[in-house]
């Protein structure tokens, strides 16, 4: 069990909670939410001792193996160490503290660590692998309590699954930060929400949670709208009547409007930015076509000879295991597209033609040079369409959440975030009919996903998409590329439909 009593904390003049008091329970698998900057992982590391609140205090169980190893590190010990280590390896004995370390490959495994990497080095790891292994790390052992954040960063969907299933095996006190609205509806039995400067805890996923913060939000404006309705009639008959001779009617009704005048109704700190994608015309009916497209890195061949026809309309979701091949696929693909430029070694043989009148929205996994330094996100948004007002220009950021002054923030200080909405202003804005979109959720918090989800349903284009997020998949997509070592299955359906046909085959 984690609880915190009275805990606030504040930056600035921005307040994130104030006199927070709530417990996590044991075998309670709680979903941390709220919006990006509401102060979830500033919770996080409150729960963890990273960070000290500024008033109040956290209540943690103690962590038995790390303590054990605290102990035998010193190079001598007192009666009273070696006492305390006794207790410790009673503790670890009972909770198999001493068979753990023999599960650790299961867990690597299962995080798509293959067996071969396993006496590696960290030094020697990719990014996403070393991501991995730290999450087995936090995995490992059997913890009281698990504390993770985005643990589906750099998973595949396979992976993804996985840990779905060893979590809600898991009998500790899970609290788990993530912008998977999927993954959080199926592990979470409570959702702490983080909002009106405080933590209110629901009981279910995050679509139950948005359920019952809607219901009571509407009951509570209810009340305070009848609340106001009331004071402004009792002032009314206050102004009418406070120099005449009902001075003790007068009175009373003072006294009630001071008994009704509460604090104001508190503000969500929920924003949602409005994510539409118009097309400026129509594509011809074939998009594009590809045939005999080949990629390959030295000996590893990634794809060999692939071929399709990709009709307008028509929204393809490419899935399969980190590392085989799909944004390769899409690099491929975009090798000579119309409007952009990319090397030609993306693409070793084949051919691909885009149909008529394409043009190509673009959104790629790595953000990192696609934003021009020295400018605002104003003028660097405006180049992108030199006719367009400074208005216009004003109100799609605004649309995406850079309300009045922050349109004028340097582009070299973007968050992860900012920068992701702002390359989504840039593809509203060229009215694209083709959208490539390779890992678009990342960096975005919950609201905005959702709007994108929606966003990608109503559009009218066609559409490439890589992901992880199972919601984007089942509900956009409407035909699947499943990427497997040396084979892309081409399935002309939804992903649903694609994934009942594995489990038939399987």
């Amino acid at each position: 069990m984690i609880s915190v009593q009275d805990i606030s904390m504040r930056f600035g003049a921005k307040l994130l909670f104030e006199d927070v008091t709530t417990t996590f329970s044991k075998g309670r698998r709680y979903g941390l939410t709220g919006p990006n900057g509401s102060g979830k992982s500033t919770f996080m590391k409150l729960l963890t001792g990273e960070s000290v609140p500024q008033k109040g205090a956290v209540v943690r169980p103690d962590k038995a193996l790390q303590a054990r190893e605290v102990l035998y590190a010193k190079a001598s010990m007192t009666d009273e160490d070696g006492m305390r280590l006794g207790e410790l390896e009673g503790i670890v004995g009972e909770e198999d503290g001493y068979s753990a370390e023999s599960d650790a490959a299961i867990l690597l495994q299962g995080l798509d660590i293959p067996h071969e990497l396993h006496e590696r080095l960290m030094g020697e790891l990719q990014g996403g692998q070393k991501v991995r292994v730290l999450l087995a790390q936090a995995l490992f052992g059997h913890p009281e309590a698990l504390l993770l954040d985005e643990p589906t960063n750099h998973l595949d969907l396979e992976s993804i699954h996985w840990l779905r299933e060893f979590l809600i095996r898991y009998d500790g006190t899970l609290i788990v930060i993530s912008h998977d609205r999927h993954f959080l509806n199926e592990i979470c039995t409570h959702t702490a929400d983080i909002d009106y400067q405080t933590i209110i805890t629901y009981t279910g996923g995050y679509d139950e949670m948005v359920l019952a913060k809607t219901q009571i939000r509407s009951r509570v404006e209810s009340d305070y709208a009848q609340r106001e309705k009331k004071i402004a009639q009792l002032n009314d008959f206050i102004a009418r009547f406070s120099a005449g001779t009902r001075s003790s009617q007068v009175q009373s009704r003072r006294k009630e409007v001071e008994r009704l005048e509460t604090s104001a109704l508190a503000r969500s700190n929920i924003q949602r930015p409005f994510i539409k994608f118009a097309m400026a015309r129509p594509s011809g009916r074939v998009a594009m076509e590809c045939q005999g497209v080949s990629k390959a890195y030295g000996p590893l061949t990634v794809f060999r000879n692939f071929q399709a026809i990709v009709n307008r309309g028509e929204k393809i979701v490419l899935v399969g295991r980190n590392g085989v091949g799909k944004t390769t696929m899409l690099k491929a693909l975009l090798a000579d597209a119309p409007g952009l430029t990319h090397a030609r070694g993306d693409l070793d043989a084949g051919v691909v033609r885009w149909g008529h009148e394409i043009s190509i929205g673009y959104f790629a996994q790595d953000h990192t040079g696609a934003i021009q330094k020295g400018m605002t996100a104003v003028e660097w948004l405006h180049q992108f369409d030199p006719q367009s007002s400074r208005q216009e220009i004003h109100g799609l950021l605004g649309q995406m959440l850079f309300s009045g002054e922050e349109g004028l923030k340097p582009t070299e200080a973007l968050s992860g975030g900012e920068t992701a909405r702002l390359l989504f202003c840039r593809i509203m804005l060229q009215k694209p009919n083709v959208l490539v979109l390779d890992e678009p959720t990342n960096h975005l918090d919950l609201e905005s996903i959702n709007a994108l989800n929606v966003a990608l349903q109503k559009f009218e284009g066609t559409i490439f998409l890589v992901t992880h997020d199972q919601d984007l998949m089942e509900e956009v997509g409407t035909r699947v590329w499943h990427f497997e070592p040396g084979v892309i299955r081409d399935f002309k359906g939804p992903y649903e439909e694609y994934a009942a046909t594995r489990e038939v085959t399987t």
